[in-house]
Parts: C-alpha cells; sequence; structure tokens
C-alpha cells in the first residue's frame, strides 16, 4: 500500500491468523499492539485474541466471522501469495475449505478482503452468518465511531458516539445497501487521533458490526447478511464473499475521507477524469407530463444558460401516465421521441434517459406476458411498493430482457447519459421451484452482470446511480458507475447536511446535486440562487427546477454561476477535497485543493447567526484553511494573505441576508496557474 502496513502472523498453535499491525508504514516494526499480555479466563484463546477470522466454533464468546449449522472448527492448511496473500483452513470433519484473501491497492491506503468458501465434504453446508472480515482496531479508552444513518430523504447523515464497552450494529434487509445505513464505518480511540475505516463492496442486503471488547481492542466484522437465509453450500460448490476494502489515516477522519477518495477514482480508472457534464433534469418542473414541446422549452432555456445535459426523468414510455403503469414496457410514448432527441442534441446539449430496470408495473405488457419474472411465494399476495413489483434479476432471462431493453435504447437514439432507479425493496423474496436459491446474492450478480454489460458495450455513457435518492452507494456500484444521486431531497439547507455526510464516504465527482426552486418540495426555508448554486456545485452540478418560470434576472445570474461553476470544475472534482466546518456551525466551508496545491477553491454558506455588523460591533466570520504557511495567496479581487494567515488567523467571510453564499478561489503566488481556467483537464 502507498503509506499503509498490514500484518498478520499465524497463532502459535496454527488454528487462526491474527493482526500484528495497522496503520503508517513502519508501525510493524516493533512489539505488537494488538498482543495479549494477560491470562484468558471463562473465554477461550481465540476470544482474547485479534482473529482475523474465525468460525463460531473457534470464537464462541467474543463474535465470530461465520456461522455455519452444527458447529465448525478448523485448522491452517496453507499459504500462496503473489497480487494478494491467501491463508487457506480446513475443518477435516465437515470438508469445509476457507481461505482468507488479502489484496493491497497499489499507490492507496486500502486494503480489500474477502473469502472464498469450498464444501469438500458430503454433506450440504448451511451458513447462518457469511462474513467477509472481522478486524481489530487499537482502541484504549473505548471507541470513538463515526457512522452514517437517516432515512428516505435525509440520508448521509453524520453521526458519532463514544463505545465504552459492548457493541454497536448497523444492518440492511431491503436487498440494497438501503437508507438508513450506509455500509460505511470509521472507528477511532475515543480520544480521537487516527482513524481507521471499513467500506462494503456489496449492493445487497449487509451487516456491519462493532465490539469493545474486554481487552480493550475494537473489533469490526463486515459482510453480506444471508437475507433470506441461510445461504446453502453443496458438496463440490464454492462460494465467494463481498470484497471490504479496509483504511487508514494518521490524520482523523477528514485524512481518513481523503483515502476513499482516492480509492473512488482508482475503481473508476480512467472514466474518473471524464468531465461531468452540468444536467438538467425535467422531473420537478414537468412529472409525469412529458410532452415534446414543453420539454423542448426547457431543453433551450437550459442550453441559454450553459447546460450541457438534458434527461428526461419518469414518464417518457407508454403507459406512464402516473406511478401505476409502464413500467417493463420501454418503448417511447410519443412516435416524434426520435426528432424530440435530435432537436435536444441540435441544441449543443447531451441527451439522457431515466430509467428503473429492475421494476414492473403489474399493468403492463410485460407483466402479462411474464409474471413469472418477479418475487413471488405461491399462495401470498403480492406487497405493492409505489404502485409496482420488482422483477427477479436472479433468473438468466430477466438479466437478458434487461440487457436487451437497454441496448436497444441506446442504440436506437444517441443517449450520453442514463440514470438508473431502484425505487422499492423486495417484499415477497421467493421464488416458486427454487426453495434454497440464495436470492439475494443472484440478484446482485445479476445486477452487476448488466452494469458490466453496460460498461463494456456502452463505454461512452454516463451511469447514474439511483435507488430512491442513495439508496444504492455501496463501492461494488460507484466502481461501475460515474455519479451517484445521494438523495431526493435538494433542500439547499438539508442538502449540506447530506453532502457533509456523502464527502466522508465517496469523492466530489460522484455527487450528484441539483439546483431547484425555493421554497421547495422538501425545504420552505428560503435561500437565495447563490446559495442553491454553491451548494449543488459542492459536487456534481445539475438544474431541477421549472425554468420555465424563472424571471431574466435569476437566469442570468445562473448563466454567470454555471460558468463560475466550469471554471474551477476541474479543481473540485480532480482535486483533493476536505470539509472545514460542517453545516451546524455558523459558516459551513468545503476547501479543494488543485493536484499541484496552486489552486485552492472554497465553498462556504452562510448557516447560522449574522454578526450584526455593520450595523453594531462585530467581526468577519473566519475558515482556516489547509494550506502551505510558506506561499501566499491571491483571490480574482486582488486580495492577498498569507498562507500563515491563511491557516491560523483564517479566510474572512462577512455574510448578510443577500449574501449568504460565496465561492472563493485563490491562487499561489509564483505559480505558473496564474489566472488561467482551472476547469476541465484537457484530453
Amino acid at each position: 500500500m502507498k503509506s499503509t502496513s498490514y500484518t498478520v502472523a499465524m497463532d502459535p498453535s496454527s488454528r487462526w491468523a491474527e493482526l500484528v499491525a495497522w496503520g503508517p508504514s513502519g508501525v510493524e516494526d516493533g512489539p505488537s499492539v494488538f498482543t495479549n499480555a494477560g491470562a484468558v479466563h471463562f473465554i477461550t484463546e481465540a476470544d482474547a485474541a485479534p482473529v482475523e477470522y474465525a468460525p463460531l466454533g473457534l470464537r464462541p464468546f467474543s463474535g465470530a466471522d461465520v456461522s455455519v449449522r452444527g458447529g465448525s472448527w478448523w485448522r491452517f492448511d496453507s499459504a500462496s501469495s503473489g497480487d494478494s496473500l491467501r491463508l487457506a483452513f480446513l475443518d477435516e470433519l465437515t470438508g469445509l475449505r476457507a481461505v482468507l484473501c488479502y489484496r493491497p491497492v497499489p499507490e492507496t491506503d486500502v486494503l480489500t478482503r474477502w473469502v472464498e468458501f469450498e464444501n469438500t465434504g458430503s454433506s450440504t453446508l448451511e451458513f447462518d452468518r457469511l462474513g467477509s472480515a472481522g478486524v481489530c482496531v487499537p482502541t484504549v479508552s473505548g471507541a470513538r465511531l463515526t457512522y452514517l444513518t437517516g432515512q428516505w430523504s435525509q440520508e448521509f447523515t453524520r453521526r458519532s458516539l463514544e463505545l465504552p464497552a459492548g457493541g454497536f450494529r448497523m444492518e440492511s434487509r431491503f436487498g440494497v445497501p438501503g437508507h438508513a445505513h450506509v455500509p460505511w464505518l470509521a472507528v477511532q480511540d475515543a480520544s480521537g487521533g487516527p482513524a481507521w475505516g471499513v467500506s462494503l463492496e456489496w449492493p445487497g442486503s449487509w451487516s456491519i458490526e462493532a465490539d469493545v471488547e474486554p481487552s480493550g481492542l475494537t473489533r469490526i466484522r463486515a459482510g453480506r447478511l444471508p437475507s433470506p437465509g441461510p445461504v446453502l453450500l453443496e458438496p463440490g460448490a464454492s462460494l465467494t464473499t463481498p470484497a471490504v476494502a479496509l483504511a487508514s489515516s494518521v490524520d482523523g477522519i477528514a485524512g481518513l475521507a481523503s483515502v476513499w477518495h482516492h480509492y473512488d477514482r482508482v475503481l473508476a480508472g480512467a472514466r474518473w477524469r471524464r468531465p461531468r457534464p452540468v444536467l438538467y433534469n425535467s422531473w420537478e418542473a414537468t412529472g409525469f407530463d412529458v410532452r415534446s414541446a414543453h420539454q423542448l422549452e426547457l431543453a433551450k432555456r437550459a442550453a441559454d444558460i450553459g447546460v450541457e445535459l438534458f434527461v428526461v426523468d419518469d414518464g417518457w414510455f407508454t403507459g406512464r401516465d402516473d406511478d401505476t403503469g409502464g413500467l417493463g414496457d420501454w418503448t417511447p410514448a410519443e412516435e416524434s421521441f426520435g426528432s424530440f432527441v435530435d432537436s435536444v442534441r441540435e441544441l449543443g446539449l447531451e441527451f439522457g434517459l431515466w430509467v428503473e430496470p429492475e421494476a414492473v408495473s403489474p399493468k403492463s405488457r410485460l407483466y402479462a406476458a411474464h409474471p413469472d419474472w418477479v418475487y413471488r411465494i405461491d399462495g401470498r399476495p403480492a406487497t405493492l411498493i409505489r404502485n409496482q413489483l420488482l422483477l427477479d434479476l436472479g433468473l438468466p432471462e430477466v438479466v437478458a430482457f434487461v440487457k436487451s431493453t437497454l441496448d436497444t435504447l441506446l442504440s436506437a437514439y444517441p443517449i450520453s447519459y442514463l440514470k438508473w432507479d431502484m425505487n422499492r425493496p423486495p417484499t415477497e423474496r421467493g421464488r416458486p421451484g427454487s426453495p434454497f436459491a440464495d436470492l439475494d446474492a443472484e440478484h446482485v450478480a445479476g445486477y452487476i452482470s448488466v452494469l458490466d454489460h453496460l460498461r463494456s458495450h456502452h463505454p461512452h455513457v454516463t451511469i447514474e446511480a439511483c435507488a430512491g435518492g442513495g439508496g444504492r452507494t455501496d463501492l461494488a456500484t460507484v466502481a461501475r458507475t460515474d455519479v451517484v444521486w445521494p438523495s431526493d431531497n435538494t433542500g439547499p439547507l438539508d442538502r449540506l447536511t447530506i453532502q457533509d455526510g456523502f464527502l466522508l464516504m465517496h469523492a466530489p465527482h460522484l455527487m450528484s446535486s441539483w439546483v431547484t426552486d425555493s421554497p421547495g418540495v422538501f425545504d420552505p426555508r428560503p435561500r437565495s440562487l447563490r446559495f442553491r448554486f454553491v451548494t449543488a456545485m459542492a459536487g456534481v452540478l445539475g438544474i431541477g427546477a421549472d425554468l420555465s418560470r424563472w424571471p431574466t434576472h435569476q437566469l442570468a445570474e445562473a448563466a454567470s454561476l454555471i460558468s463560475l461553476y466550469k471554471s474551477i470544475r476541474g479543481v473540485l472534482h480532480h482535486g483533493e477535497a476536505r470539509v472545514l466546518h460542517g453545516p451546524s456551525e455558523s459558516t459551513a466551508a468545503t476547501q479543494y485543493t488543485s493536484a499541484d496545491g496552486d489552486t485552492v477553491v472554497v465553498l462556504a454558506w452562510s448557516t447560522g447567526p449574522l454578526t450584526g455588523a455593520p450595523l453594531v460591533p462585530g467581526r468577519s466570520t473566519r475558515v482556516r484553511l489547509g494550506v502551505c504557511p510558506e506561499s501566499s495567496y491571491v483571490d480574482d479581487s486582488g486580495a492577498r494573505y498569507s498562507g500563515v494567515h491563511l491557516k491560523y488567523a483564517g479566510l474572512p467571510f462577512d455574510w448578510t441576508t443577500d449574501h449568504d453564499a460565496d465561492v472563493v478561489i485563490l491562487r499561489r503566488q509564483g505559480s505558473e496557474t496564474g489566472n488561467t481556467n482551472v476547469g476541465d483537464p484537457v484530453g
């Protein structure tokens, strides 16, 4: 890894592997901080050890990582190394073979772990717990846990708690990561300091647990949930758990966020450098009333203010006059749809579509032809959510249909953007004739197969991941998509909180954010157009307002702000992002620094009371920046600051009722950047 060491060793009895060191390179050179120096009473040696992965038979009291009905005990079998370290263990009685896999991700501070199981015995094995990894953190005075929680429209709310003893658990049984919790956790000692984190690469049901054990160590267990369970492994069969990404930083939570941002970019490969276009989405302006003439009017207004992409949301296809029909019948409702798309593109805009490939309406032609394609339990009524059912993506014929449908759309029309939505979890999770199928894993495999197909057959298409907002933002999804929709809530103050949490887990180039009308659907608290734009600039800028109702002066202000955003987009998406002040402070601020350090962009928002100045004595609000103290900086107005001043006194902001958000661009003096555009990279 780039600057991190992760060291494991076998225990003297060769029954398990245990952690020796995890932290900055060199931390392994000395006595292990994980070693138990005391006697063990009332528990087993494994319960007291920093075990990397153990079955319930070996670790019966302090939390095991895998549980097989009837119990399982194993011993070390063999090891191999190359791009990854592989430690094999064998239960000679049941024939269960488990290979612990470790892969350091080059040029990052991330290690991925997973387990490969094989049934070499003669009887079927049943898994009630199927973890991907167990890992210890060297806490001393209890644990400080930082996690992301909420519900639909309140996703990614940052929460922290101190856990002096006992356990903590998050999970989702929704068949997707869900809105209530995110499969991501950060751990520090209760006193603060370095941070360690886990993030699960799994778009299905999952679980993460943290326990402060009697020795003081904090042990994290992460993996998929066998839902519905148990998961069966037939003789001669094998299965692989999802990968868990492990990260650490000596720079606390903020440093850990930077590690995750870099990992997002590595997962995307060259795709992350593609400029994310400024988009307009017509949903909030038109709802299901999608008519080409009206859509084209909106597209013209969007093009005039500098938008680069026009996306038609729900309502464009046959039978979709409301949310009771149409899903599954992905044929445009208007015969002139192709001409409409061409007209949008003649405005200089790219064209995008909303789809929900996993869903079907009971009133659709698809459901009439294939009622057996949905999850169902014989004799039980189907539960409708949003007036729709969920297709069983574990069926090969369903996966083939989805691929063919998307291929047809992307071939028939010049579509460069696809918004993939998923608006309901599975309820009657069954498949008649296959009572023991691993439905969650099979759905995930089908979903990933479709995304991989899109990536290989339509590489030019930008894919946005959405699941009723932020219900599917796991690492497996972001590795295959380009943009993530964090929440359906676009209210600017709420959105600051959502985006604050999102940036702990993911990089800004993934974070789609819209400017919508104020007061809006979610947030009646008025905020200026500038505030709403600067909020959306923190990630990938989009507009979802009804532009047909905007007066001329608003359109002109929007055009100016879009132009400003384009000029700094390269720094926002390709530089280093760090939240300086969260939305609970009177001034919220996020800093973006170019890779060479020559350009610093600060987005700031007034979220609290004003200082009173100039009516009464008061001082400017200050935000301390992470800049080089030996350098000096100049902003676009010509004001000059020493790096020491910006770092220790802070950048001043003077808020008024009319001025509630700002964008400050600072350029390091003497750099070659000068006043050149710091937007999108060339090539």
